[in-house]
């Protein structure tokens, strides 16, 4: 009885603390929004020289959590601080899938993709800690922004999949040709990504100018490494960009979904833009306020990259057991047998 009038008290606070569909997706909204501002006000902390602003960590320095008042120091200090939304927000969206009606089915796939939130901001907090540690080492600093990515796939799917019913998930947005292209895509613009955190790895903004320390930057090609990341990068992007307008093409030509083809064109015009920002900050000498919209631009183009991904959905099966059309004004009348003559003999008599 006692474990019972348990279960049911449990189950009974659940009911009354319970939230709709509707707004359990604002929630994943607010966890997405913010996972994203995170980028841009780490990107802010890089570009202002503020990255060891706050010496130590968890601490700002070495015997206290607060910061010096110094700019460089509250500027970090202040993205820390946002960083504690940010978890909060990741919690929530985590609580909340539990406590999305109806409570007797539950989403496991929302449950899922919620989970990843807050153990993705945990690695992240320790990710950046020991980015501080190590100085801002490029491996580190590279490994910050490349988990920032992959957290921003699981709040784009998990606020994506909260606005539609379970039956709508496994429906794809194009014919096996189109869907497999996307994944192809999609994997290019990972590349792009990686190769373009490298090449700010061998750039000019280290992210502690500001309180005059020594980073190290990558220099696997000598003096040339940046010239050499920067026009790797930049072929890729032009590579990545034809293949866009060309899935956008072949989406529209194949009858892809509107989801697809709408989105496919959204980052057509965002990686136009980033075109446009990254000859000129190049041009330029890398100014820190245009580097800051690359990089803006850059985690923007990847959320809509991730949204080609969902849209695309599952790839569908190869057809089984159809045969193949027979080619264009190919005789399809059966040949008339000859009795008592095999095909092999056939053969051979002609």
């Amino acid at each position: 009885m006692i474990g019972g009038s348990r279960s049911g008290g449990l189950v009974g606070r659940r009911e009354r603390w319970s939230i709709g569909a509707a707004s359990y997706e604002k929630v994943a909204l607010a966890a997405l929004v913010t996972l994203t501002l995170v980028v841009f006000t780490g990107a802010a902390v890089r570009l202002t020289g503020s990255g060891l602003g706050c010496s130590s960590w968890p601490r700002c320095t070495a015997t206290s959590f607060h910061p010096p008042l110094k700019s460089y120091s509250l500027i970090e200090f202040g993205n820390r601080v946002f960083i504690v939304l940010v978890s909060v927000a990741a919690l929530a969206a985590w609580v909340g899938s539990y406590l999305r009606r109806p409570l007797r089915s539950p989403r496991r796939d929302l449950r899922l993709l919620a989970s990843l939130l807050p153990l993705g901001v945990l690695v992240q907090a320790i990710v950046g800690g020991e980015s501080v540690l190590y100085k801002l080492a490029p491996v580190w600093v590279m490994a910050h922004y490349w988990i920032s990515m992959l957290i921003l796939i699981a709040a784009f799917e998990l606020w994506r999949r909260s606005r539609l019913d379970p039956d709508e998930l496994g429906r794809s947005g194009g014919d096996r040709a189109t869907i497999l292209g996307l994944r192809v895509l999609v994997g290019g613009a990972a590349v792009v990504l990686v190769l373009g955190s490298a090449a700010t790895a061998a750039g000019p903004h280290a992210g502690a100018s500001g309180t005059g320390q020594m980073v190290h930057r990558i220099g696997w090609w000598g003096d040339a490494t940046l010239g050499v990341l920067v026009a790797a990068h930049g072929f890729m992007v032009t590579v990545l960009g034809l293949a866009t307008v060309g899935a956008w093409w072949f989406s529209r030509r194949r009858g892809a979904s509107a989801e697809v083809a709408g989105t496919l064109a959204f980052v057509c015009l965002l990686l136009a833009a980033q075109g446009v920002v990254g000859i000129t900050q190049y041009a330029l000498a890398l100014p820190t306020e245009i580097v800051w919209v690359h990089v803006v631009l850059a985690t923007l183009t990847w959320i809509g990259y991730v949204h080609v991904w969902a849209a695309g959905g599952p790839v569908p099966r190869r057809p089984v057991g159809v045969r193949p059309r027979p080619a264009a004004g190919a005789d399809e009348r059966p040949r008339a047998e000859v009795p008592g003559l095999s095909s092999r003999s056939r053969r051979r008599g002609r």
